[in-house]
């Protein structure tokens, strides 16, 4: 009766035994626990594969040559809006200019023809016979009335911006001046304004009517440039007939 339990007993050590052995090979095999050696290198493999596929030499080729691309892109533009930008300013100067000059130069033909008027105007004066104003009442209060006119004439081209030129004394210039006959002075320099025949306008820097003037000759020769004040930029020009009208 002893035997038979005790080997009972051993029968079932030995089912635990296998058991036991058994769930061992069991948690080897599933992976969870004590995997294979080779089990475990191809997992490993196939976690590299997406860091290598992604990290790749291509992969960063690729990027600089985006990188590159996006930059000579970024580059054209930049200069494209640099270069509107000039346009842009130019555009804005040339338009500043075109209207001052509109502002300007506008009556530049209606001045001109009242020019024609104030001629007359002073050719009324001169043919008066020299002292049949004093000797005439009347005929006085008519030369008065005439200078008051050309006066207030001259006084409303100056405020438009017509100004009257006044050589005499200065260096001759083809560009405002006329040249209608030459004096003989040695004393003066040559090519000097001594009289006016005709009045010569300008409005602003351009001449509206060039004056018709004598000219020294025989004196000595001034080179352009050598007495800046004898010889100003603009010739006969008032010093305020460059302000805007």
């Amino acid at each position: 009766m002893t035997g038979e339990s005790e080997k009972h007993v051993n029968d079932h050590e030995s089912e635990s035994g296998a058991h036991s052995a058994g769930g061992g090979a069991y948690f080897k095999g599933s992976g969870v626990a004590g995997a294979a050696p080779g089990a475990a290198g191809a997992q490993a493999e196939t976690a590299e594969e997406p860091t290598g596929s992604w990290g790749g030499e291509e992969a960063a080729a690729a990027d600089r040559a985006r990188i590159a691309e996006l930059e000579a892109e970024n580059a054209d533009v930049k200069d494209r809006l640099i270069r509107l930008a000039a346009d842009m300013e130019n555009l804005r100067r040339r338009t500043e200019r075109e209207v001052k000059d509109a502002r300007q130069f506008a009556v530049a033909n209606f001045a001109r023809d009242i020019l024609a008027v104030s001629d007359n105007l002073a050719r009324a004066l001169q043919a008066i016979p020299e002292g049949a104003r004093d000797t005439d009442p009347g005929l006085q209060t008519l030369a008065e009335g005439v200078e008051m006119t050309a006066r207030s004439m001259q006084s409303t081209m100056e405020r438009h911006g017509v100004k009257k030129l006044e050589p005499e004394g200065q260096r001759f210039d083809p560009n405002f001046h006329q040249a209608m006959f030459e004096v003989p002075n040695a004393e003066l320099p040559n090519n000097t304004v001594v009289q006016v025949v005709q009045d010569g306008y300008a409005i602003g820097e351009r001449v509206l009517r060039p004056a018709m003037v004598g000219v020294s000759k025989g004196g000595p020769k001034v080179a352009v440039g050598a007495d800046a004040n004898a010889a100003p930029a603009k010739p006969g020009v008032p010093d305020d007939s460059t302000k805007d009208a």
